[in-house]
């Protein structure tokens, strides 16, 4: 039977836990209803799972393409069709999911694809890519995890007095804010649970009654109750405890006022994207995964309002699958993939970087996409790019390796 103590009020470890919960919380409502911070937003998203890139950017005009996928390719783009495939130009047109979507963006020139990209890992294993990438150090060197490539982001503008406060959209700090000094992460999972129940929040802001946190406390706790109360109930955990695409839909709005409102560099990652088994073509688990991330990243884009402008969303995944579908309907872990960046100002509208055409002759060991389009020389232009960093600044945070400037920013 419980004692009355534990039906009235918190134990004093409870209080303090809980406490201490609030205070972290503080730096997400520090500035929630403040006006929007001025200078470039960049938001990572993160594919776990390694995405069939081959399926979402379609190489319509390799006749190869569909020998090597009789039963998961998507056909070509008809005129006669307003629901198939996408034509972005003569040889690459865009999955059906996203047509209504990044399709829309890219129609605005707020949306470009860079095939052929990706890291010179060749492990093919989710674990390591993951880390290399998200470690962005140079391929050779003792790997260090206590440094990654946000978090030196974060160092060099902190450094050259930019302000640009982080966040993680994850249930643990992510490995590419790594070396960062404050980075604070807001967990998606527990949708629609609140964290405290009205007693609770009555017996933690009178804790708080008269100190000079009071008010920091009020706004922490309201914060946290909003947040979990528009959370939805149907995240589940993925890969690396990772939201799936629906959570990533139903959680965009909130991203991207906390992104509009407070902080300026974030970082999520999404789950679902291992598909060895029944991918689908047109329908099915990849075209399903590719409406809810479209959906999302387009009502994050609306989120922003005019702060679209000045942000640069960053799609990525650890590598491409292969080619040719295997004897499951599905495809196996590969190398070089595409990445997506969106933005409201960025010269969209074309597939950029060095490209070749998609037969057998230019397979990465007859298997793969090569990789022509370093992972790190690509986004460390982009940051060059949207803070005029000097090629000093550039190589604290990819060192060995010259940005590329793919004229998007």
């Amino acid at each position: 039977m419980n004692k009355p103590a534990d039906v009235l009020r918190l134990s004093r470890r409870q209080m303090l836990r809980q406490s201490a919960a609030v205070l972290l919380a503080l730096g997400v409502s520090a500035r929630l209803y403040a006006a929007p911070l001025a200078g470039p937003r960049l938001l990572v998203v993160f594919l776990r799972g390694g995405y069939d890139s081959c399926n979402v950017l379609v190489p319509y005009s390799s006749s190869f393409y569909y020998e090597t996928r009789p039963n998961i390719a998507i056909a070509a783009p008809d005129p006669k069709l307003s629901t198939g495939a996408l034509a972005l130009n003569s040889d690459w047109a865009l999955h059906p999911a996203l047509r209504e979507s990044i399709g829309n963006l890219y129609g605005q020139r707020q949306a470009a694809f860079v095939p052929f990209a990706g890291t010179d890992d060749l492990s093919r294993s989710h674990f390591e890519t993951q880390d290399s990438i998200e470690m962005g150090q140079p391929p050779k060197a003792p790997p260090s995890y206590q440094s990654g490539f946000l978090g030196r982001l974060s160092t060099t503008l902190v450094g050259a007095s930019v302000d640009a406060p982080p966040i993680a959209f994850t249930d643990a700090m992510p490995l590419s804010f790594g070396g960062a000094s404050t980075v604070p992460n807001l967990s998606l999972k527990g949708a629609g649970k609140a964290p405290f129940d009205e007693r609770q929040m009555r017996l933690l802001n009178g804790m708080y009654q008269g100190h000079h946190l009071q008010t920091a406390v009020g706004s922490g706790l309201e914060l946290r109750q909003v947040v979990a109360q528009d959370f939805a109930a149907e995240m589940q955990s993925a890969n690396r405890s990772a939201i799936n695409t629906k959570g990533f839909e139903l959680e965009a709005e909130r991203m991207g006022r906390l992104m509009r409102d407070k902080y300026r560099i974030g970082f999520i990652d999404v789950g679902g994207w291992d598909t060895h088994v029944g991918e689908g073509g047109i329908q099915g688990p990849l075209a399903t995964n590719l409406t809810n991330l479209g959906r999302g990243l387009q009502v994050f884009s609306e989120s922003l309002d005019s702060e679209w402008q000045n942000t640069v969303v960053v799609v990525l995944s650890e590598f491409g699958r292969t080619i040719r579908e295997n004897g499951n309907r599905g495809t196996d872990h590969g190398h070089g993939t595409v990445y997506w960046i969106l933005g409201g100002a960025i010269n969209g509208g074309r597939i950029a970087g060095e490209q070749h055409v998609v037969n057998r002759q230019n397979l990465f060991q007859d298997r793969d996409y090569p990789v022509l389009n370093d992972y790190r020389a690509v986004l460390g232009g982009l940051f060059r790019s949207m803070w005029g960093l000097s090629a000093q600044q550039s190589g604290a945070i990819f060192p060995q390796v010259a940005p590329t400037s793919l004229g998007l920013v």
